[in-house]
């Protein structure tokens, strides 16, 4: 897997396809291929599909600067930098989302179209603030318990009672509790974007989940609000749209960015 060296830390990162660049940045407690690997055959047709880890995921350290919005946005960038010199276009999911976003109000140049998925705006809403609070401690009380709260906050009912207890069972796992998700969720805790949303100019389009009881759709619509000209599309599902509804967050990706061939 190739690297790039950014504030003195290797930012490891993968790539499939040819054409013009399209960056895939990641959530919170993953990694890009956990959160892309099933879908990115559908945007490899025609283009470039780049996808770094960042800090405390994959194969990159989790360093020892503090973990910002500005340095997870210098190093998808930078990754999708190595790769090409022209516009890109960026997609990101739930944290991903907002570092995308810090990422095109930084960048305007180099930016030429955003998806946004499942993203926020503010730390300041009441009852997210409990939620986040209580997601940040649960891990030092009991693993397991932290393990079914995200697991019951991020995805819908249906679609965990469709998965059966096996099924349930075996997402639980997935999830750990260390010390480089600890930084990220304390980031994602506390990530507002109020002041950057103003600043994008790229055009972009922003999906919700209308039963999102991670982030709640409010703040999805919020941000397209505050991203002048923005598109926005809303599917019926939880905070896991990438998972429960995969077909349609590609299929509005696609139509979106344009650029693609075949299936």
């Amino acid at each position: 897997m190739p690297t790039v060296l950014v504030h003195d830390s290797p930012v490891h990162y993968a790539t499939r396809g040819t054409g013009p660049g399209l960056l895939l940045v990641h959530a919170t407690g993953t990694d890009s291929a956990t959160n892309f690997g099933h879908m990115v055959d559908h945007f490899t047709a025609g283009r470039t599909v780049i996808m770094p880890d960042f800090a405390g995921s994959g194969a990159t350290p989790l360093g020892e600067r503090p973990l910002t919005l500005g340095l997870l946005a210098d190093q998808v960038t930078a990754a999708a930098d190595a790769v090409t010199d022209e516009p890109y276009d960026v997609m990101g999911f739930s944290l991903g989302a907002v570092v995308a976003a810090a990422a095109a109000a930084a960048r305007p140049e180099r930016i030429r179209r955003l998806v946004l998925v499942c993203p926020w705006t503010r730390d300041d809403d009441p009852r997210q603030r409990l939620l986040m609070d209580l997601w940040q401690r649960l891990p030092h009380l009991e693993e397991r318990a932290y393990q079914e709260f995200t697991v019951l906050s991020v995805f819908s009912g249906p679609y965990l009672s469709a998965l059966g207890p096996d099924g349930i069972t075996a997402g639980t796992e997935l999830i750990r509790a260390e010390t480089a998700v600890f930084r990220q969720m304390a980031l994602a805790a506390g990530a507002d974007l109020r002041d950057r949303l103003g600043r994008i100019t790229a055009p972009t389009l922003v999906i919700g989940a209308s039963q999102d009881h991670w982030f709640p759709v409010g703040h999805a619509r919020e941000t397209h609000r505050a991203i002048a000209g923005s598109r926005y599309a809303e599917l019926d599902c939880g905070h896991m749209a990438v998972f429960e509804r995969t077909t349609e967050v590609v299929a509005l990706a696609r139509d979106f960015l344009g650029g693609f061939t075949g299936c």
